[in-house]
C-alpha cells in the first residue's frame, strides 16, 4: 500500500510517501519526507516537491493507491492550496483521499520527536489569530485519538473546556498533559504548566500519512469531490470574501 500525503497547513510545506508491505506476517513500513519551512511559495515549491519524493522512492503517481491531505483547521490559504493539489492529483489517477487532522498530525509528531511523551495525552495548538487558537487534546499513546474536539476558542475558553472535562489537576496538582505548537505563545495558556511545552512543533506530511494509513485501512477515504476542508471559523471565508468585494 501506498499513500502520498501533503501539506501546507501553516509556515511550512511538505509532502511524504508511505508505502507499508507484509511479508511473513510482518508488517514493514518506509516513509520518504521533504518538508521545509516557508510562509510562502507554497503552490510553487508544492508540485516539484511531490516530484521529488516520487522519484526518490521510484514510485509512479499512478502507483499511489490513495492520496493524504491535512484538513484542518489552519491556514485559510494553506489549507486551499493543499486540498487543491490533492484533489488535482487524485483526480488524475482516479484515486481516493484521506483526510487527517492537521492537529491530530501535530500530536502525532510530537510523539515521534520526544519518545518519552507517551504517558500523558498531547494539547496541540495552532495560532489562530484574532486572540483564539485552533486546538484539540490527542492520545500520545493513539495519536490518531481525539480526546476532546478540534475546536476554535480563545485561552479562556480552552482552559474552561479542559476544567469541564477533567483534564485539569486539582489545586498544587501536575498538569496531566504535554503541550505541542505555536499557539502556545499564549501566556494564559502557558500559565497551565504543561509537562512540557514544544512550541516549534510543526504539521509534517508524515505524521498526516501514517495517521492516513490506518484510516485507509479501516476504509475511511473519501472521493476526490467530497474533500473540504475543516475551517472551524466561518468568519475566516466571511472576512476574505469582504475584502475581495472591497477591492
Amino acid at each position: 500500500m501506498k499513500l502520498l500525503a501533503v501539506d501546507t497547513t501553516s509556515g511550512a510545506c511538505s509532502v511524504a510517501l508511505y508505502q507499508e508491505s507484509h511479508h511473513n506476517g510482518r508488517k514493514d513500513c518506509q516513509v520518504i519526507e521533504q518538508f521545509v519551512r516557508a510562509e510562502r511559495d507554497h503552490t510553487r515549491r508544492l508540485l516539484p516537491m511531490v516530484e521529488s519524493v516520487l522519484a526518490q522512492a521510484q514510485c509512479s503517481l499512478a502507483e499511489v493507491d490513495a492520496l493524504a491531505v491535512s484538513q484542518g483547521p489552519g491556514s485559510f490559504t494553506g489549507l486551499r492550496i493543499a486540498i487543491s493539489c490533492v484533489q488535482g492529483l487524485a483526480f488524475a489517477i482516479d484515486k481516493p483521499v484521506v483526510p487527517v487532522s492537521s492537529l491530530a498530525a501535530m500530536a502525532c509528531g510530537a510523539v515521534r520527536t520526544n519518545p518519552d511523551w507517551t504517558d500523558a495525552p498531547i494539547l496541540p495548538a495552532l495560532d489562530a489569530r484574532m486572540q483564539e487558537v485552533y486546538w484539540g487534546l490527542y492520545s500520545s499513546e493513539r495519536p490518531g485519538q481525539a480526546l476532546l474536539p478540534d475546536a476554535v476558542a480563545g485561552p479562556e475558553q480552552v482552559i474552561s473546556a479542559l476544567e469541564e472535562g477533567g483534564f485539569l489537576p486539582a489545586e498544587g496538582g501536575e498538569c496531566p498533559f504535554y503541550a505541542a505548537g505555536p499557539g502556545w505563545q499564549y501566556p494564559q495558556l502557558a500559565a497551565l504548566a504543561p509537562r512540557s511545552i514544544w512550541t516549534e512543533a510543526a504539521i509534517h506530511a508524515q505524521d498526516i500519512a501514517v495517521l492516513a494509513a490506518d484510516r485507509w485501512n479501516n476504509g475511511e477515504f473519501l472521493a476526490a469531490q467530497d474533500l473540504e476542508p475543516a475551517y472551524l471559523r466561518n468568519e475566516v471565508t466571511w472576512k476574505k470574501r469582504e475584502r475581495i468585494r472591497n477591492r
